[in-house]
């Protein structure tokens, strides 16, 4: 199609659907790590989750807009669109982000796929960016499985590569050797595909009724795994 430069716009369809995109001229960095910054007349910011409190430059929160874009709501659905659009007029995109001090916006995933493991909060993104760089790792998705311990604990369902003999503590080793020992996952399921949309879309929410049944099923053929210990 003949086209020189590509430019990533983020938004959602309650948003027209756009708020935010890299600029051509903008170095390739920042347009292959960043969704750029808002569209003209449209404000953006990210909230606290929960007190819908502008956060300051590189701080993780809600990614929020506000401006003509917005969708007046959902057609006879009041409740369903007060859940989305505050009383400050901010629609809340559900996805976690953060700007820099130059306006330039990150997602770094969505709120309702955090893992809460014993207090910790953990973002399956953060090890599906880690765990993607794995030699012979195709593809991997990271949801939150029920514990009796800790409430929830990671586990991870990854597709490899034909040809590339991976084990579940190799991944494992792998993310101790680069994040915090909460942060591993318990599990490691091989798949060879995942539940989609019919748009394509991972459904996590078929994964994580997945992995409940998985590790159940595990800890009826073997006593937990221990957590290892930190490497020195």
């Amino acid at each position: 199609m003949h086209v020189t430069e590509i430019t990533s716009v983020y938004g959602l369809t309650e948003a027209s659907p756009g708020i935010t995109q890299t600029w051509g001229t903008d170095p390739l960095e920042l347009r292959v790590t960043t969704v750029g910054v808002s569209f003209p007349g449209v404000e953006v910011a990210v909230l606290e989750p929960g007190s819908e409190r502008k956060l300051p430059a590189n701080q993780e929160g809600e990614i929020c807009c506000r401006g003509y874009n917005v969708m007046k709501g959902y057609y006879k659905m009041p409740e369903e669109t007060a859940r989305v659009i505050d009383g400050e007029g901010w629609l809340h995109s559900g996805d976690l982000g953060a700007c820099d001090e130059q306006g330039y916006y990150k997602i770094t995933g969505r709120i309702k796929d955090i893992i809460i493991r014993g207090g910790e909060n953990i973002s399956p993104k953060e090890i599906e960016d880690l765990l993607l760089t794995y030699p012979g790792v195709i593809n991997v998705q990271v949801v939150g499985a029920p514990d009796s311990k800790y409430g929830e604990i990671p586990v991870a369902f990854v597709i490899t590569q034909e040809g590339h003999n991976i084990c579940e503590e190799d991944i494992r080793d792998f993310t101790r050797q680069h994040l915090a020992q909460y942060k591993v996952p318990k599990y490691v399921f091989f798949v060879q595909e995942y539940p989609l949309t019919a748009s394509g879309k991972i459904q996590k929410y078929k994964l994580r009724a997945q992995s409940t049944e998985l590790v159940a099923q595990r800890l009826t053929e073997a006593p937990p795994l221990p957590d290892s210990p930190p490497l020195p």
